[in-house]
């Protein structure tokens, strides 16, 4: 039985319908990663099914019972409350009630077995998570705040979490704890994601939305990508065959007489099948087709760095460092988030002054930047003005192109290039910024955070036409695969500030670091095996004996485990009674703190009794 159903869907706001007739099921266990072009609907279907918007018709069921949550894509950023209050929030007007409860206000009533229930839910999630829960929310760093948001969303223990590009602002090291935590907790996934690596690690099935329509592919990534150009292959084929088709018809109609003369209006009336199908295919938008325009070569000398540092204040940004970037090289900078990524390119654009040292600037440079922030962008005009500046025309290598054809190689219509920008999507906003960049010759290109909300096509072909770029690359990504393609040295920018250079793309950074750990983790074992090496004069090994303080002790565990578990069951009794709760607060924290003792102590009792139990069982065998 599926834990989702989606049944015959209509999604449709005021043009055509986003999704018409769509049904999805999805099992206990499988992780779904939901794939599709930027506009078709992937973000629009995940906040149907977790109830933020409402469908025009279809139903959406759980049949097991539960709920789906969902994980924002945007981060808050007016959100002040501690991790615990987050988490807690997850329980909805329960979770309200419970908070309210422990800071003395008025609530609505909370069933004390349920009330029992939700606070072991939040201690668990805290612990899984890894997560302080006295920390405030604005001083986390923004894995930890992702953390938070995903335990709001994980307390209620859901039957579905949805995951709306999870990775976005995600330093590398964030997204491998999440690769890892979503692969390990056996969760149900619907997601959304540009990350091809973060997706081939996770996705059990491929969901398509193409064409208002739900696709499933019960395979991995690879496997879909061959299966379906296999199926645009005979799309293709059908088409041609059905287009030829009704040409025919339409000639034999256009005959006039002689169809009226054969009165065959059998073949008339599949005529008008014929017509009224063509007039309801779909058609998908074309493949964005821009290029980067190329300058005049710079200088071999690109950007010089001589022990620049960065501080603001007392707090120090950047340490002092050297580095030499010469014309042609591809560079990627990484770190984790906070650690001055950004700050280091701006360092190097001569957009910030270093503390100490200096940054030198080749000749001849022309840049093109691409800032995460989109600042460049004007959120009051239109697509078409934010492009053109008021120009009907836009220099593309060297010749003049219509502002509307331009847009189209960048996947605008004309009506979406006459829309405000506020209106489009995350990957339009990331193309718009793109089709701006593309208008200015460079032969510096310095990008910070291209990839996030791109769909895969246009991935592949920003991929392609970096390595087309005879210029010098800066990138800035936490997309390892996009990294692993594009890049040929590595800027890391590490906790603390300091700045090293590796040569080599992602892969090989990341087997170095494997090698260098595996070195530490054998030096570590091997010293420890030195220092609890017997002296000589102690090389003799003593056999073990079971002691009689050791047999007291195991004859002595069962009654000590028997009343262990009678004061368990007697606060369980305690806790669930509703008076106890009238007794204020102090009452109920000592009651729970005393059955988290009994708990440690009950589990170290059992481990004791076995421990021993194994070690007398082996003397005896011994022995005989």
């Amino acid at each position: 039985m599926p834990v989702l159903s989606v049944t015959e869907l209509t999604i449709s706001f005021s043009g055509p319908a986003v999704l018409e007739n769509a049904s999805l099921h999805i099992d206990r266990g499988e992780r779904v990663c939901v794939l599709g072009r930027n506009g078709a609907g992937k973000s629009t279907l995940l906040k149907v099914i977790s109830g933020e918007y409402g469908a025009n018709s279809g139903s959406i069921t759980f049949p097991e019972g539960g709920v789906a949550t969902a994980l924002p894509q945007e981060i808050p950023q007016d959100l002040d409350a501690s991790v615990r209050e987050i988490v807690t929030s997850g329980f909805g007007a329960e979770g309200e009630a419970l908070l309210a409860l422990h800071a003395d206000r008025p609530h609505s009533p909370l069933d004390p077995e349920r009330q029992w229930k939700m606070e072991a839910s939040i201690e668990q999630t805290l612990k899984d998570l890894q997560l302080d829960p006295d920390a405030r929310f604005p001083t986390l760093s923004g894995g930890l705040k992702r953390r938070a948001l995903l335990g709001k969303a994980l307390v209620c223990e859901p039957s579905v979490l949805i995951l709306d590009e999870p990775t976005n602002h995600l330093d590398i090291e964030s997204i491998l704890w999440l690769e890892d935590f979503l692969i390990g907790s056996k969760l149900t996934l619907l997601f959304v994601t540009h990350d091809r690596s973060f997706l081939k690690r996770l996705a059990t099935r491929i969901v398509e939305v193409d064409l208002a329509q739900l696709n499933s592919f019960r395979c991995d990534y690879e496997t879909y990508l061959a299966r379906k150009e296999e199926l645009l292959e005979i799309e293709a084929k059908n088409r041609a065959a059905f287009e030829k088709k009704l040409s025919q018809e339409e000639a034999w109609l256009r005959k006039g007489i002689k169809a009226r003369r054969t009165r065959n209006e059998g073949r008339v009336l599949a005529l008008k099948k014929m017509r009224d199908e063509r007039a309801s295919w779909r058609s998908r938008s074309g493949n964005a087709s821009f290029s980067l325009q190329q300058s005049s070569s710079s200088g071999a000398k690109v950007i010089t760095v001589k022990q620049a540092s960065v501080s603001y204040g007392e707090k120090q940004i950047l340490k002092a460092f050297d580095a030499q970037i010469m014309r042609g090289d591809r560079i990627g900078v990484i770190g984790p988030n906070g650690s001055g990524k950004t700050t280091l390119l701006k360092l190097l654009l001569g957009k910030l002054q270093p503390s100490s040292g200096e940054v030198e600037h080749g000749t001849k440079l022309e840049i093109a930047y691409f800032d995460q922030m989109r600042a460049q962008l004007d959120y009051d005009k239109t697509v078409f003005e934010n492009v053109a500046d008021g120009n009907e025309t836009v220099p593309v290598n060297g010749k003049q192109r219509h502002v509307m054809t331009y847009l189209q190689d960048f996947l605008f219509t004309p009506e979406r290039a006459r829309a405000s920008i506020k209106t489009l999507s995350g990957g339009e906003r990331n193309r718009l910024l793109l089709a701006r960049l593309f208008t200015q010759p460079a032969n510096l290109l310095v990008l910070d955070e291209p990839t996030n909300d791109l769909d895969a096509e246009t991935l592949e072909l920003l991929e392609e036409r970096i390595l087309e770029f005879d210029g010098t690359l800066l990138l800035v990504s936490h997309d390892r695969e996009f990294l692993e393609n594009t890049v040929t040295s590595l800027f890391v920018v590490q906790t603390g500030g300091a700045v090293t250079e590796h040569h080599g793309g992602y892969n090989d950074w990341q087997a170095r670091r494997k090698q260098q750990l595996a070195a530490q983790q054998a030096s570590a074992k091997q010293a420890s095996e030195s220092s609890a090496k017997p002296s000589r004069n102690n090389w003799k090994e003593k056999k073990p004996k079971f002691t009689n303080k050791l047999r007291n002790e195991l004859e002595a565990l069962p009654k000590r485990i028997e009343e262990l578990e009678e004061r368990k069951e007697a606060l369980v009794g305690v806790l669930a009674d509703p008076a106890t709760y009238q007794e204020g607060e102090s009452k109920i924290v000592a009651l729970k703190s005393e059955m988290g003792e009994i708990e440690s102590e009950l589990e170290t009792a059992f481990e004791r009794w076995e421990e021993l139990e194994t070690l007398k069982e082996s003397l005896t065998d011994s022995n005989a």
